[in-house]
């Protein structure tokens, strides 16, 4: 049985589950190696103490999740089947505890699903799996260091269509059409073109804008690559900027440098936000730092740990998060620099290797 699954069974009887349902396609992947997405039909990793794991899936996918999940049990369903039934038919006795991942399960199917199984109780398994999956195994890491290699090349080539009068969204289309020839699955979030004043929305949305002469140009994309995303952001010059431009990247990029020097195991998330954070409000920009400094990375782009200043957890080795200060000033722009690090047995490694010295192009 796969290692995951077995840490996961081990530890039902300390937390009083007697079944766990897994709903979420990405945690049935983590710990089968069975990707999927069922669209609207029900897919579930049913584990219980007394018995061996089963997926119960829709029929058409049959083939391909006996190939991918290494002998785990295969339960079907067809499109006019009652797949909760056939759950409950399966499961060795009355649910008393059934742990779900709360924050993936819909209204709509736990009400069938309490209809059904009827349990006495519902437990949320998934902050356990938020633990383990913070903690990325060696293979993990060498998958994501090929999703970051692939978005590099990436922003590499899609830098030579950068001109002035080349629109947001042609750049756009440009690096997504880049990433599927490049091998990656998919965009591991809507790429992120901005020119000019957009980009001092952090999260602005690419349109129209064309390039032009004294802009800033800000990009932030990443892709899924085996299942795994990357995640980077680098801002460019195009043509001569202002002095204060200028003095915004600096700061910036010095944030960015200082925080990923405090990263190292033991130390708090809290601090490493502030390493970056004091730099950006002592140069005069503290209120346009506008957000968290960064956020964890694995099967999703967002997830656990949530880099900001109220977060006194430590780093552990096996972390892999996003290090991304900002400064965000209206009529002027924006200046973002991200980096994907690895918290390592010795400190850290920085998996983005794009250079972040300031770039004119054109």
């Amino acid at each position: 049985m796969n290692p995951k699954l077995k840490d996961i069974i081990s530890t039902m009887e300390q937390h009083g589950w007697d079944t766990v349902l897994l709903t979420d396609p990405k945690h049935i992947y983590y710990l089968t190696g069975y990707a999927s997405d069922p669209h609207e039909r029900f897919l579930g990793l049913v584990l219980q103490q007394s018995c061996e794991p089963f997926l119960l899936l829709p029929a058409l996918d049959a083939d391909v999740a006996a190939a991918a999940s290494g002998g785990i049990c295969i339960l079907t369903h067809r499109d006019t089947d009652q797949p909760y039934d056939i759950l409950k038919s399966r499961l060795e006795a009355p649910v008393g505890v059934l742990a779900l991942e709360k924050s993936h399960m819909t209204l709509s199917r736990f009400e069938q699903l309490q209809e059904t199984l009827s349990a006495h109780h519902y437990a949320d398994i998934g902050p356990l799996l938020q633990d383990m999956r913070a903690v990325k195994s060696p293979h993990e890491i060498s998958i994501m260091k090929e999703a970051v290699r692939i978005v590099e090349q990436v922003l590499t080539e899609g830098l030579r269509s950068v001109r002035p009068g080349v629109r947001e969204l042609e750049l756009v289309a440009e690096l997504e059409y880049l990433m599927k020839k490049s091998g990656a699955q998919a965009p591991s979030f809507d790429t992120m073109v901005l020119t000019g004043s957009h980009t001092a929305l952090p999260h602005g949305v690419p349109g129209m804008r064309e390039i032009q002469e004294g802009d800033l140009l800000m990009f932030d994309l990443g892709v899924y690559y085996g299942g795994y995303a990357s995640d980077i952001t680098r801002t460019f010059a195009v043509g001569h900027l202002s002095a204060e431009a200028r003095h915004i990247y600096d700061t910036v990029l010095a944030a960015n440098l200082s925080a990923i020097a405090a990263v190292k195991p033991g130390v708090s998330y809290g601090s490493i936000d502030q390493a970056a954070r004091s730099l950006i409000e002592q140069a005069g920009y503290g209120e346009a730092f506008l957000h968290r400094l960064g956020h964890g990375l694995g099967l999703d782009v967002h997830e656990a740990p949530f880099i900001h200043g109220l977060n006194n957890e430590l780093l552990q080795p096996g972390a892999v998060f996003t290090i991304e200060p900002g400064i965000y000033i209206p009529g002027i722009g924006g200046v973002r620099i991200e980096d994907d690090v690895w918290v390592t047995e010795q400190g850290v490694e920085i998996l983005t290797t794009f250079p972040k010295e300031l770039t004119v192009l054109g």
